[in-house]
Order: structure tokens, then sequence, then C-alpha cells
């Protein structure tokens, strides 16, 4: 993740984990322009004994690296939402399968002539490196390798790791307490329960969703069969793939990755006492992230990267860090407070009310656009903020709806460009017009 050469950082890694007497216990991956099957055997060599594929695998599946992801307008549909351009998609599992099967039969073959079995037995052997340079390439004889393979480390460590796990396999005491609610999930039963919840309780109450899924599917249950109260701080990815039917409320405030994945639900975030909520943080880093429905409610500030790639939740909070609603493409955001920067980074769908005076220079112009609220607009934007209130008791909603007909003049609804452009209600020219005062 430094954003240099992945043969610099996996060396240093590996060194700096034996002299700390760690590298028996952590696991590397490695990651950046990985191709064939002797990319991963010299990272492997190097110290590594995971290995991440991206832009290769996604040509396996059709990408044409058009260099288009950003625009909705991939050629061959597979960084789009557009139903069109999506018909055009024709990757294949099978296509996915065959280049890795590849990859892998050509590290067999070069295992094989090195004389080893399994890939573990190379992993760390930095001896069985060698630099090569050519006569015809002058530039090869200029770039210095021999700091990879230079003596220094420590001798008769372990150069691999040598444990299955090195976290707590235990399950935290409220998910286990969680567990007594799958009768009610499974009769379809009504159940309310409170709890107090700690930063060690991570993806409470994920199991749940999956229960209800797996019982109901899409459906999920009737609203607020499933009403579950939790107390104190949450840890990350609390809510994360909630389900229709379950409502959580927290009254505290949560790490990263609240409503993950979301479907369905509500999700109920509040203090248990605060008055000026617009300037208290509430929850972490890029939360809803890749929600796909359901509803939040904040009275709070949320992190940077809130509602990344949301793609049908609604969602009500009282300030953001930056780059909010980046990649989003469906659902309704709305802030009743302040933004960071390089709002609406890559949006292409869904649609966001905002309460900043700045909010013109926070865009990031080239994907989003700003103007004023029409009437049919300040309703749906009222009937949300309500909402809030109702399930947050937020000190500044209930000033805002005090003060509607003044503040409401003061909102700004932030759209797609891209949006504008397919409008099928025909009022693109209108967006067009009051892209900037």
């Amino acid at each position: 993740n430094a954003g240099n050469y992945w043969e610099i950082g996996l060396s240093e890694t590996q060194r700096v984990l034996m002299e700390n007497n760690l590298r028996d216990k952590v696991r590397i991956r490695v990651d950046g322009g990985m191709r064939t099957g002797k990319d991963v055997v010299i990272a492997a060599l190097m110290g590594a004994e995971e290995f991440g594929f991206g832009t290769a695998a996604m040509i396996a599946e059709g990408c044409v690296m058009a260099r288009l992801c950003h625009t909705n307008q991939c050629p061959k549909g597979v960084a789009t939402q557009d139903p069109e351009d999506r018909k055009k998609f024709k990757g294949k599992v099978e296509d996915v399968m065959a280049y890795f099967t590849a990859v892998a039969q050509e590290v067999r073959e070069i295992l094989s002539q090195m004389g080893f079995r399994k890939l573990e037995e190379i992993v760390g052997r930095r001896d069985l490196l060698e630099i090569k340079t050519y006569d015809h390439i002058p530039g090869s004889k200029r770039i210095k390798l021999e700091e990879f393979l230079k003596e220094g480390y420590p001798r008769g460590k372990p150069l691999r790791c040598m444990q299955e796990r090195n976290d707590n396999p235990r399950r935290s005491g409220l998910a286990i307490e969680l567990e007594k609610i799958v009768p009610y999930i499974e009769k379809g039963e009504k159940f309310y329960g409170e709890y107090t919840i700690r930063n060690v309780d991570r993806s409470i109450p994920t199991r749940l969703a999956y229960y209800i899924a797996s019982k109901y599917g899409d459906a999920g249950l009737p609203e607020d069969t499933i009403q579950l109260v939790f107390r104190g701080t949450a840890g990350q990815s609390f809510g994360a793939f909630n389900h229709k039917g379950m409502s959580l409320t927290l009254i505290g405030d949560a790490n990263d990755y609240v409503g993950k994945g979301m479907y369905g639900g509500r999700i109920v975030i509040r203090l248990p006492q605060a008055e000026n909520t617009k300037e208290q943080v509430i929850m972490g880093n890029t939360c809803l992230y890749g929600a796909t429905g359901g509803e939040l409610f904040a009275s709070g500030k949320a992190g940077e990267r809130f509602a990344v790639r949301n793609s049908g939740a609604v969602a009500v909070i009282e300030g953001a860090g930056m780059h909010c609603c980046e990649y989003m493409t469906g659902g309704v955001v709305v802030v009743l407070g302040k933004v960071g920067v390089n709002f609406g980074a890559g949006m292409t769908g869904g649609y966001a009310y905002v309460l900043d005076q700045d909010i013109d220079r926070k865009i990031n112009a080239g994907y989003v656009m700003t103007r004023k609220l029409r009437e049919v607009e300040k309703q749906e934007l009222r009937t949300l903020v309500e909402k809030h209130h109702r399930y947050t008791h937020s000190k500044q909603a209930e000033y805002i709806l005090k003060n509607w007909e003044e503040i409401s003049e003061l909102f700004r609804k932030v759209v797609p460009l891209e949006m504008c452009k397919r409008d099928e209600m025909g009022v693109s020219d209108q967006c067009e017009v009051e892209t900037r005062s």
C-alpha cells in the first residue's frame, strides 16, 4: 500500500518481521501487477505466501482496459450500472478459471525445474534468486538489485508463517448471546432486546442477517420484526449486511464500516446526550460501503468515504469527511451539516441533499453538479428529516424543522452529470443551466 514496486515493500517487510521475531506469526500477501506463474514464484522467494491478482483477472473476464470505469460507460459491460451497457458483458467463470489454472501450471513447472514439490518450500529463500543482466539491454545494468539479495536477514529465524492463525478465534460474548434470537427468526416472531456493546464486538449482528436471508431470501421479514438496542461503542462493521425486518439502534458510537453491504432494515445511531450533534463524530470511515437498500439515521458526523458505492440505501447524517458519496450509483443521502472536499467523485447515480454553504466548492465537478431544490424535492427532504428526528431525537433536525421555510432554501441537491445526460424526464437542459451560479 506504499505506492512503490512490490519487490521493495516485500523484502523490507520480510526483514522487519524477522528482526522482530514476528515472521512465524504473520502471512504476507503481495500484489501489484501480478501476471504469470513466474511472478508468483519470485514473490514467494522474497517472502510472500499469498498473491493478489487484479487487472489480469479482469482481462480474463472480458475487460479491454478502456479505462472508462469511472464514467459508467464500460464498452464491455464490466464496470457500469447502465442496463444497456451491461448487456454487452460476455465474461464467463470458466475464462477466469482457465487463466488461474494456467498460472498454477506455470508455478508447478518452475518448481519442478528448481527441484521443489511445494510452493511453501521456497518461501523466503532469497538465496535461490540471482541477478541477470543483458549486454544488449544497457538499462538492465543500471538497475541496482543487489539490495534485495544481500546478506543481513537474521539467521536461524523462520522464513514463513508457522502457525494457522494469530488472532482469537473465539466469538465475543455478545455474538454468542445474539444466537438466542435465531428461533424467533425461524418462526418469524417479533423480538425486542437490549444489550451492551464494546469495540471488540465486531460485525454485530451480521449472523442474524444471514439467518434471515437463508430462511426468507430477498423478501426478508416484515418491518421491525427483530428490534435490537445496543449501548456503548460498536466495533467494526456494525450492522453489516443488515436485512429486511431487522432494526438496530445504537446509543453510543461506532467504528468503521457501519452498514457495509446493507440490504434492508434500519440502523439508528445516536449519542446518549449531545446538544451540538452536527459537530460530534459518531461513526468511522467508509460507512454504508456498497449498501443496496435499507435506511441509516445517525445524529452526528460520519468519517471519510461515507456511502461509497451505495446503490440503494437511504441515509441521513449530520456531517461527513472527504469523498462522501464516492462512486455512488443509487440511493439517497442527506447531510444536515458540512462535508469534506471531493464530494461525489465517480458518482453516476442516486442523489444527495446537503446543507453546506460551501458545497459548490467541495463537489467533484467532473462528476456532479448542484442546484436548488424543487418543491417536490423539499417535501421528500422534509419527510426524511422528520424520520431522522423521530428516530434519533436530533437537535439539529429539530432546529431545521422549526425553521423549515428559511433553511430549506439553503439546501442544495447534488446530482450526477451522468444522470442528467440520461434523465428520462426530459429536464437535462435545466440540469445544465443550473450547474453553476
